[in-house]
């Protein structure tokens, strides 16, 4: 290896991770270890929730004590807040694992001088730093340590000193900030002594709120640059990466069944393949939801988990529903195999939505998931938004080895012309509302399904007291036949058989007849014939009896011929 080579060999960045789920892969670890990171946002965007888990999931799960410097609120309103996340603050402070420390800044109450600086605030935060021994530090916010200070020279001098402070400790900082007007933070100065900048975001579009981050900086490390939507729940913070997770996923040779066994039959007599998509492409009222009830169903009582996610019933609707066709999914509620999550598409957006399924899928661990219908997505995005969370919501499910089966309401007569996602999933199928003969039917169409052979055949679908089931195919001289149709063409074929019968049966009997008849004749014949040769014997006989009298009269005439002569010579003598 040359000079040059080994002098620019490949270091990594150490880091410290936050146990913040989503975040450590977006980051390639959390965040740079001994070094202090800013975390900008407005107000409500989540900034203190953030810092405080990273204190917290450094206490119980890296064990590295934290100290937490407020500037803003008490120790009491920052146990009380946080709380509801889970967080046992006073447990973490009697276990020296965790410190608080509020210190009331007055405005009011500085002078600024050429002299001022922050000291006193170093004394203090290095007290509390090696009391616990702090591998940790949060100082919220920034903005009130600096508030009163107008000179942007002081601020700058007293802002790198904090930091280097920081360093010198050794600790791995966030220092929250308040977002300014046309800059990063406030005073437009804490992002360039931070060694990462994380701006936090909780912006409204269509009257609907939605939080994202973005890392704007993390020197010396690769990162995420996109912006990443994130949750704070009753679980924590969650951050969601915007990408698609790539066409890495494994893939598996097992199969999953349908829960109809004839569409089974149409996959190659064994269903859908393990860890694969399907997509269920139809009108309103042709058994979408269904179909992927009877999909769950049996995926339960194969024994597996299921999901099933619902933007348009609640679960208790679901399952009266499906029971009145004959699929009864409360036992397997009950018994802890099917999870029923149902959410107007409205109550937050895509992002969310996405974060949500992730975080339900990362808990429950189910095998198989339904989504019904992706078509309600739209209510709260356009196409190529919706479509682009989807894309990473089947990355992600194919990455988790989950078979997904998810539903899109198609208006119009022809669903099959278009869906948002009908080239990314593995299975397509396409069911169809025909009307004909003043009824309307379904029927079911496969339109692909990637790596095995799969029948072309147009079935006729039909929901009944029993589940779902497929009809053979039944096509005439003018195509499919369905409903009372396919009755009426049956029995018009039917009644042509019987027809058809009757006269291949009539002639069947003219054609004995008339073998019986010749036959007759033949006998007849025969029997004449016999009787001629039986004369013609009899004359033969007779005409041999004769010849055979004549013979022997004349024999008998030629013998006293002959006595008559020797007489006569006698008498000469």
């Amino acid at each position: 290896m040359s000079t040059r080579s080994k002098s620019t060999a490949k270091k990594e960045l150490p880091k410290a991770q936050t146990g913040i789920e989503g975040f450590d892969d977006i980051t390639k670890g959390g965040l740079p270890r001994g070094r202090p990171t800013l975390v900008v946002g407005g107000p409500g965007s989540g900034k203190t929730l953030f810092a405080m888990e990273f204190l917290v999931n450094g206490a119980t799960r890296f064990n590295e004590p934290g100290v937490f410097f407020s500037f803003e609120e008490t120790e009491g309103e920052l146990v009380q807040n946080v709380a509801s996340l889970g967080f046992d603050v006073i447990s973490l402070e009697k276990k020296k694992m965790l410190a608080i420390d509020f210190v009331k800044v007055e405005t009011a109450e500085i002078i600024e001088t050429g002299e001022y600086d922050l000291e006193g605030l170093f004394v203090r935060l290095g007290y509390a730093i090696d009391s616990i021994g702090a591998k940790r530090v949060v100082l919220d916010t920034i903005e009130s340590i600096f508030s009163a200070f107008s000179n942007s020279l002081i601020l700058r001098s007293e802002l790198r000193r904090l930091f280097r402070f920081l360093k010198d400790k050794g600790v791995t900082a966030v220092i929250t900030g308040e977002k300014g007007e046309g800059t990063i933070t406030r005073f437009g100065l804490e992002e360039y002594v931070s060694d990462a900048v994380i701006v936090l975001d909780n912006r409204i579009i269509g009257n609907i709120a939605t939080r994202r981050m973005r890392i704007i900086k993390y020197r010396g490390s690769s990162h995420g640059s996109n912006e990443y939507p994130f949750l704070i729940d009753e679980n924590g913070f969650s951050v969601l990466p915007v990408s698609s997770l790539g066409l890495t996923a494994q893939v598996s040779n097992e199969r999953i069944s349908t829960g109809i066994p004839d569409l089974d039959a149409m996959l190659d007599g064994k269903g859908y393949f393990k860890g694969s998509s399907v997509l269920v492409t139809g009108q309103a009222g042709t058994g979408k939801t269904s179909f992927g009830a009877e999909f769950v169903r049996k995926a339960c009582e194969d024994g597996r988990k299921a999901l099933y996610v619902t933007f348009e019933e609640s679960p208790s609707q679901i399952t009266r529903n499906m029971r009145s066709i004959g699929i009864d999914l409360e036992p397997f509620v009950k018994s802890g195999l099917l999870e029923i999550h149902a959410d107007r598409p409205t109550s937050y957006g895509l992002e969310m939505h996405l974060v949500t399924i992730h975080k339900m899928v990362n808990r429950f661990k189910p095998e198989v998931m339904v989504l019904d219908p992706i078509s309600s997505l739209m209510a709260i995005g356009e196409e190529v938004e919706v479509r682009s969370t989807l894309v990473r919501m089947v990355d992600y499910l194919k990455m988790k080895g989950v078979t997904s089966l998810v539903t899109d309401l198609k208006h119009g007569e022809r669903p099959q012309e278009s869906s948002m996602i009908h080239s990314l999933v593995d299975t397509w199928i396409i069911i169809e509302n025909v009307e004909s003969n003043g009824e309307s039917n379904r029927i079911l169409r496969l339109v692909k399904s990637r790596g095995m052979p799969h029948s072309n055949q147009i079935r006729e679908f039909l929901i009944t007291h029993e589940g779902l089931d497929l009809i053979s195919p039944y096509i005439g001289p003018s195509g499919v036949f369905t409903g009372s149709a396919r009755y009426a063409q049956e029995s018009k074929e039917k009644a042509e058989e019987a027809i058809r019968s009757d006269e291949i049966e009539r002639l069947k009997s003219h054609l004995d007849q008339q073998r019986k008849a010749m036959d007759s004749q033949i006998e007849a014949q025969r029997a004449d014939l016999a009787n001629r040769e039986a004369e013609l014997q009899r004359k033969i006989d007779e005409d041999n009896k004769r010849k055979e009298v004549l013979e022997t009269s004349r024999k008998h005439l030629k013998a006293l011929r002959t006595t008559s002569g020797k007489e006569g010579s006698e008498h000469d003598e």
